[in-house]
């Protein structure tokens, strides 16, 4: 059983700044010491993308030392409010593929986990250009010649969700997107993807897709007013994911949620629940 940890969007900013009255530092912080305290097993962490609101040195920095406590392994993918160059020169041991893209490969007993960038800078968009694809085709090809499974991780998702404020910004190239993957569809057993701060389940193509809450701030669930964006302070989660050969499980955490927990044996209140169990 492999266990993965899949964060998204937390959007820090400098040290000492708020977004949106949130402090995006202090829920990051939060965050990596409840998976420290629950998930310390974790095979890996990844976080896909929008790790910061602007992009600065500073705040990449700051990223940097607040993830540093993390004790599982961490895989990072850039998102359109990051800076990519920035980025490399603040994790310059993060694996880049031959032409600079924030793109690798990590071969686990699960399968091929393949993390992607969707990055062009100067748009909200996500975009796919050709030297991507050709790297996309030949890790995919590399699953096929293993007999390995595939799990896909991007920023941008490469279909719309469904609400039109989030869909005029996602994946632009999605036919030739999809043309890279088509051919291994079989072996693709997942794409997490981040960019839309909801939970989000289900499958594009036959394929199955999840994202999860971002940690500053959410987009709120609105289809009655389709063009404009709402935003929530909705509680942030991260998703604990277990995989085996025959399961992939998306258990989505809200890991500031401070809600009475009880036993289900054992009513907090004298009410129905103990009325009926005591007949």
């Amino acid at each position: 059983m492999m266990k993965l940890i899949h964060l998204t969007d937390p959007h820090l900013v400098p040290p000492g700044k708020t977004l949106y009255g949130g402090d995006p530092q202090a829920v990051l912080a939060e965050a990596a010491a409840d998976i420290n305290r629950r998930h310390a097993d974790a095979d890996l962490v990844v976080m896909t993308g929008d790790l910061t609101h602007w992009g600065e040195p500073e705040t990449f920095e700051s990223l940097k030392q607040t993830l540093a406590p993390l004790t599982p392994p961490l895989q990072l993918l850039i998102g359109n409010h990051d800076h990519r160059e920035t980025f490399a020169a603040c994790f310059p041991n993060h694996p880049r593929d031959a032409n600079g893209f924030i793109q690798a490969r990590r071969k686990t007993p699960a399968g091929h986990m393949i993390f992607l960038d969707t990055v062009l800078e100067g748009t909200h968009a996500g975009w796919y250009c050709t030297m991507r694809r050709t790297w996309l085709a030949e890790r995919l090809e590399e699953a096929e010649e293993e007999g390995a499974d595939v799990f896909l991780f991007m920023h941008h998702p490469p279909f719309d969700i469904g609400l039109k404020h989030l869909d005029q910004m996602g994946l632009n190239e999605r036919s030739a997107f999809w043309s890279v993957l088509a051919p291994h569809r079989a072996r693709i057993r997942h794409l997490f993807f981040g960019h839309v701060h909801r939970p989000v389940m289900g499958s594009w193509r036959g394929i199955p897709v999840s994202s999860i809450r971002g940690l500053n701030h959410q987009c709120w669930l609105d289809f009655d007013d389709p063009d404009t964006a709402w935003g929530s302070f909705e509680p942030p989660a991260y998703a604990v994911v277990l995989i085996d050969a025959e399961r992939v499980m998306v258990h989505p955490h809200d890991f500031k949620d401070d809600s009475a927990k009880f036993r289900l044996d054992d009513s907090p209140v004298d009410d129905w629940a103990n009325a009926y169990a005591e007949a």
